[in-house]
């Protein structure tokens, strides 16, 4: 208590060295701005000691003002951009751009994690274009070579890294702000990497940090910019150790979804802006991470929920002074409304076989098994050799959710059944007949205008054409090999006239950007095909006006940030979105999972934390055969501890990511798991 009236005092200094070069003087001084953050509440309710000096009574004022500022959202002081910039700010976008000033003028480190298409790029580049020139001009002026201004470094997504150069020369002249584009085979990295020094700003990816890590090591830079850093959300790979390593005066990490699905994920951003804030990965998830979880389970208890709620609050505090968040619904009153509808559809008759051929076969007896057996205490135990993994049972039934042939392979026990079958009914396997999302998707095309000429509309009448009045989408999938046959079965087979292009894992980095500007604007073309990995990111594609999902990411994030490239500044339409999902099956059960992992996100970084609720998502294996009946209400909490099984929301977490970086690009091989399906 003793020291509660210095906290203020203590503060502002102790930020200072939380840029400090030295790992050491780093962490004790994040360590030490953490514990101090913590006694602020109780500094304003103690008087000041009766020999404090006048001029330290004085500094307590003025560090106070700082500290309101940083902890209580009061305005912060209004930031002149001190170079050009080729574009009018909207009122929030100078709001984001003052407070980036104000942690640049403090040494703080934090995320910008805007709603996507707010403009977080635009906001970014005016804050390093101005830092740069304000360095500059301070070395310009005393040739003090302390002051010489350090090139900055912006990493993203491959997709994204044209998409960067592109922006910054849009706005920024080069004399302000000279971008390198860093890419291309290691030779040509070779080279590029003697004209850094002549640039300002250097945009590469991050597969590219990963592989040319000490030369990124080697260089001090001044803003360190990480976009959709949630990409570094796993403190364990390789990428983010790379990163983590980076030398650079003030670190930045933009982000729509800094949350994706566990509060652990928060973690490791923080441990990359200022290690130490949130203490050690263990001390975090023992104060932080397993009472929220538990507090979410359907079965606990009211002491745990009320303990999940507390920490819950704790992070919520100490986290949101590094944290700008703003929603599209709250700061663009000129944005069309997004409406999201949810385009059930019925398993086609082989579907429907197949599905319950599963739930018959001897490794659904396995996997009940397995799953019964599970310990509690040991959440991470795998099946054991002789039981097929859960996760192949569940990728297995989201193939079968798509389209019968991406499961029916030669070595599946019922491939010659269903062939013999298929030929005596005169009818291929890859008709759209016999998957119910390609015969609900054409229908959907056609609702839209797409596909529908004026001779097939059965009318001369060119007002009552649908062509006149046409939409324009974007479809995503997970999966290449499904949007194989969306394009070829499909599109080519049965809708010749539509118009489209595709953007996915094997289409070039470099050729990505140009493809983008292709789509919006041409009109007359009608669909972008686009994988969830690649499409999902940055890009701006308000060209569209319609969002389709032929299926979904476990990850509600991903979805949500597939669905905003067309809604955000410059749609002048609703966006409607339309997810398509199989009716009855495990696939409806996931998107009720999207819910609860979406309420995580919300609450944690939302500046309302009221909205503590729990979800229950029902039983795993219930659901690993067709719920014939349709009966989708939930199961009471009382309900589901009554069956003794484990909830499908614990074990999907029970599983850890169940849809990794690497299956967007390599699809999880499943032949040998296909094969024991006897």
């Amino acid at each position: 208590m003793g020291a509660v009236p210095y906290v203020v005092l203590l503060v502002v200094p102790v930020l200072g060295r939380m840029s400090d070069q030295c790992e050491d003087v780093r962490l004790m001084a994040t360590y030490c701005f953490a514990t101090l953050i913590r006694l602020m509440p109780l500094e304003s309710g103690i008087p000041d000691p009766p020999r404090m000096s006048k001029a330290m009574v004085e500094q307590k004022q003025k560090e106070r003002k700082f500290l309101e500022q940083l902890l209580y959202g009061k305005k912060v002081e209004n930031y002149t951009i001190p170079v050009p910039i080729k574009a009018e700010l909207r009122k929030y976008q100078q709001d984001g751009v003052n407070w980036l000033a104000f942690l640049n003028r403090y040494k703080l480190h934090g995320i910008l994690c805007d709603d996507m298409g707010l403009g977080k790029t635009l906001q970014s580049i005016c804050i390093i274009a101005g830092d740069h020139h304000e360095k500059a001009t301070v070395y310009k002026e005393t040739g003090n070579s302390d002051c010489k201004p350090l090139p900055s470094l912006v990493i993203c997504p491959p997709t994204l890294t044209g998409h960067w150069v592109y922006e910054v020369e849009k706005f920024v002249n080069k004399d302000f702000l000279k971008p390198l584009h860093y890419t291309g085979p290691p030779s040509e990295r070779q080279r590029l990497r003697n004209k850094v020094k002549n640039h300002s700003l250097v945009v590469e990816s991050y597969d590219i940090v990963r592989n040319d890590g000490e030369f990124f090591r080697s260089v001090h830079w001044n803003y360190c910019v990480l976009d959709e850093g949630h990409i570094i959300k796993n403190g364990k790979t390789k990428l983010a150790k790379v990163i983590k390593q980076l030398r650079a005066s003030h670190r930045l990490i933009l982000s729509g979804t800094p949350i994706q699905n566990n509060v652990l994920e928060l973690w490791s951003l923080f441990d990359f802006l200022m290690p130490g804030f949130l203490g050690s990965e263990k001390q975090f998830q023992s104060r932080f991470g397993k009472p929220i979880l538990q507090s979410r389970d359907a079965k606990s208890s009211s002491k745990e929920q009320e303990a999940g709620a507390l920490a819950m609050e704790a992070l919520h505090r100490q986290v949101l002074p590094f944290l700008l968040r703003r929603l599209k619904e709250d700061v663009l009153q000129d944005l069309p409304p997004k409406i999201i509808q949810d385009y059930y559809c019925e398993l086609s008759p082989l579907q429907v076989q197949l599905y319950e051929d599963f739930a018959k076969s001897q490794v659904k007896k396995g996997l009940e098994e397995t799953v019964s057996h599970i310990d509690e205490e040991n959440k991470n135990e795998k099946a054991s050799k002789d039981n097929p993994h859960v996760f192949q049972a569940l990728q297995y039934l989201r193939k079968l959710c798509n389209h019968p042939l991406l499961v029916l392979t030669a070595n599946h026990p019922e491939y010659t059944k269903v062939m013999d079958q298929l030929h005596q009914q005169h009818v291929s396997i890859r008709d759209i007949q016999h998957a119910a999302k390609l015969v609900a998707l054409k229908q959907l095309l056609m609702d839209c205008g797409i596909g529908v000429s004026s001779s097939s509309s059965g009318s001369s009448d060119l007002s009552s054409d649908p062509v006149v009045s046409q939409h324009r989408v974007l479809l995503f999938c997970q999966l290449k090999s499904m949007l194989d046959i969306v394009e070829n079965d499909l599109l080519k087979k049965h809708m010749p006239t539509v118009t489209y292009l595709r953007l996915d894992g094997s289409t070039p980095a470099g050729s990505r950007h140009s493809l983008v500007q292709r789509f919006n604007n041409d009109p007359s073309i009608d669909i972008l095909l686009l994988t969830t990995h690649v499409g999902g990111l940055g890009l701006n594609l308000t060209g569209a006006d319609t969002v389709i999902f032929v299926e979904h990411d476990w990850n509600p994030m991903k979805d949500l940030q597939a669905m905003d490239r067309a809604h955000r500044i410059g749609q002048k339409k609703v966006v409607n979105v339309y997810r398509l999902i199989t009716r009855g099956t495990l696939e409806e059960k996931i998107m009720g999972l999207q819910k609860f992992k979406l309420n995580i996100a919300n609450t944690v970084i939302s500046q309302d934390n009221s909205s503590l609720l729990t979800m229950d998502t029902g039983q795993l294996l219930d659901h690993f055969s067709v719920d014939q009946e349709k009966k989708r209400e939930k199961p009471s909490a009382q309900q589901s501890n009554a069956t003794g099984k484990t909830s499908l929301k614990t074990m999907i977490e029970n599983l850890g990511e169940l849809w990794d970086e690497e299956q967007y690009e390599t699809e999880y091989n499943l032949d040998n798991f296909i094969g024991s399906l006897k």
